[in-house]
C-alpha cells in the first residue's frame, strides 16, 4: 500500500485555516483510523483531528503553533510493518493511565479547550507517544550517577488545559514560575498572558511592548474590518426613561432580570420590522429576511468578546429567554459556546452597560444588518409632566446597515423598544 497524505479537513463554519496546537502521535507511530492525530485551534474551538488511514506516521507537515490551511497536507501515513506487534498487558496498563491523567488535565485545565471534532472523551493522551503495542528496546546501562550537590527545589506546577500549556510554550513562559489564580492554584490562560506580557515589556525598547495575536483575535479582526469594509452603518440612539421596567424587576426578586425583558421586547420590534432581522445577499442585490429570531448576545468572555445566539427566541417567554441568556452567558465566559451558537445569530443585543457606559457606536456582526446597545441605567434628572424629576434613565444606540433601509424605519424600530421599556405592562399585556 502506498503512501497517503491526509489534507487538513474543513472543520466547518466556514473556517478556512487551524493553527497546530499540538501532536498527539509522533513520525514512526502506527496509528489507526479514526485516531486522533492532532489538537488543532481555529477561531472557534480547539478540536482533536482523527485520521482516516491506518498506518505507520511517516511525515508530520507542520509544527506545533504553525497555521494550516484547509486542503494543506497535514500528515502522511505510510503501509504499516508486516511484522505483528506484540500488545502486553504492561503497554494496555500504561495506556490506559495517560489517558486517565489526560482527562483529569482537560477537566482541572482553564475551561476554554473545546473538544468536538472526531473525539470520543478518551482518545487522545495529551503526550506524544508510541503506538499501543509496541515495545522500546532496553536502553543501555548508563554511568552510575555521581553525587553533587543537592537541586534547589522547584515549584511543580498544579495541572493546566493543553491550550494554556502550548500557550506558554510558544511564548517560552516556564510554568513554574508563573502565578496561578484558578480554583485550586491552577495556572490559568489569563496567568500565562500576563507572565508573557511581563517578559515581552522586559525584553523590549523601552516604552514599547508587542503581544502577538492569537487565532481568535486574528478572525475577530478579520471579521470587523469586513463588516467595516463592507457595510455603509448609520447611528441612532434615544435616552429612554426605564423606571417602570427597574420597578417591575423590583418587585419580582426572582423574576427575569433586565436583559430578558429587554430581548423580548426587542424580538417585538423585529416582528414589526423584519428588515433588521435579515442578511445582504449583495451578489443578488436581495435582502435575505428569516422568519426564526435567534438573538445574539455579546458576551465579554476569557478569550474575548464571543455572540452566542439564544436560537428561536421568539418563540420564548421572557422567563425562558432569561434561563437561555444566564446559561449562553455562562457558557461563553467559560469558552464553551458551540459552533452552531457562535455562528447562528441574526440581530445582535449588547448590553454594555455591563462595563459601566452610556454608549457606543458598536460595529454590526456581519452578515447581520443591525446591532442594538445598552447603555447602563443610572439616575438622572428628567421632566415628567412639566416637573423635574429623578428617573432610572439609559440610553439606547442603535447601528444598521444603511444599504437595507433608512434612518425612518430604524427610527420606528427604536421607539418600539423603547416605548416597551417606559411602559413595559402595557406591551407585555400584548406580547
Amino acid at each position: 500500500m502506498a503512501a497517503r497524505t491526509f489534507l487538513l479537513p474543513d472543520l466547518g463554519e466556514g473556517l478556512t485555516e487551524a493553527e497546530i496546537v499540538r501532536w498527539l502521535v509522533a513520525e514512526g507511530d502506527v496509528i489507526a483510523v479514526d485516531q486522533s492525530i492532532v489538537e488543532v485551534e481555529t477561531a472557534k474551538s480547539m478540536v482533536e483531528v482523527p485520521s482516516p488511514f491506518a498506518g505507520r506516521v511517516a511525515t508530520l507537515h507542520a509544527a506545533p503553533g504553525a497555521t494550516v490551511e484547509v486542503g494543506k497536507p497535514l500528515i502522511t501515513v505510510a503501509a504499516p510493518d508486516r511484522e505483528p506487534v506484540a500488545v502486553t498487558a504492561s503497554a494496555v496498563s500504561g495506556a490506559s493511565a495517560a489517558a486517565a491523567t489526560y482527562r483529569e488535565e482537560e477537566r482541572a485545565g482553564s475551561g476554554n479547550v473545546l473538544i468536538g471534532y472526531g473525539t470520543t472523551g478518551g482518545t487522545a493522551t495529551g503526550h506524544r507517544r508510541r503506538p499501543r503495542g509496541s515495545i522500546r528496546p532496553p536502553a543501555p546501562p548508563g554511568p552510575p550517577p555521581q553525587p553533587g550537590p543537592d537541586p534547589a527545589p522547584r515549584r511543580v506546577p498544579l495541572v493546566t488545559s493543553p491550550l494554556v500549556r502550548n500557550l506558554a510554550r510558544a511564548n517560552g513562559v516556564d510554568l513554574r514560575t508563573v502565578e496561578a489564580t484558578g480554583v485550586g492554584g491552577v495556572i490559568t490562560r489569563a496567568d500565562v498572558e500576563r507572565a508573557t506580557a511581563t517578559a515581552t515589556v522586559a525584553a523590549a525598547v523601552p516604552g514599547e511592548r508587542r503581544v502577538p495575536l492569537n487565532g481568535f483575535r486574528k478572525a475577530v479582526s478579520a471579521a470587523l474590518t469586513r463588516s467595516r469594509a463592507e457595510i455603509p452603518e448609520a447611528t441612532v440612539w434615544v435616552d429612554v426613561d426605564a423606571t417602570k421596567l427597574w420597578q417591575l424587576r423590583q418587585s419580582a426578586t426572582a423574576g427575569p432580570g433586565l436583559l430578558a425583558y429587554i430581548a423580548r421586547f426587542v424580538v417585538a420590534g423585529l416582528r414589526e420590522y423584519p428588515v433588521f432581522n435579515a442578511r445582504l445577499d449583495a451578489e443578488r442585490q436581495e435582502i435575505v429576511e428569516f422568519d426564526q429570531v435567534n438573538l445574539g448576545i455579546a458576551v465579554q468572555g476569557e478569550r474575548g468578546l464571543v455572540v452566542p445566539a439564544v436560537i428561536g427566541a421568539d418563540t420564548m417567554t421572557t422567563a425562558r429567554l432569561d434561563e437561555e441568556i444566564r446559561r449562553l452567558t455562562a457558557s461563553a465566559r467559560e469558552g464553551r459556546s458551540t459552533a452552531r451558537e457562535l455562528s447562528a445569530g441574526t440581530f445582535t443585543l449588547n448590553n454594555y452597560g455591563a462595563f459601566r457606559v452610556d454608549g457606543s457606536a458598536a460595529i454590526i456582526n456581519h452578515p447581520q444588518v443591525a446591532i442594538l446597545g445598552l447603555g447602563r441605567i443610572i439616575d438622572r434628572p428628567w421632566v415628567v409632566d412639566g416637573q423635574l424629576c429623578v428617573r432610572k434613565i439609559t440610553q439606547m444606540s442603535f447601528v444598521f446597515d444603511h444599504r437595507v433601509c433608512d434612518g425612518g424605519t430604524a427610527a420606528g424600530f427604536m421607539r418600539v423598544v423603547a416605548d416597551a421599556i417606559e411602559d413595559p405592562a402595557s406591551i407585555i399585556a400584548r406580547l
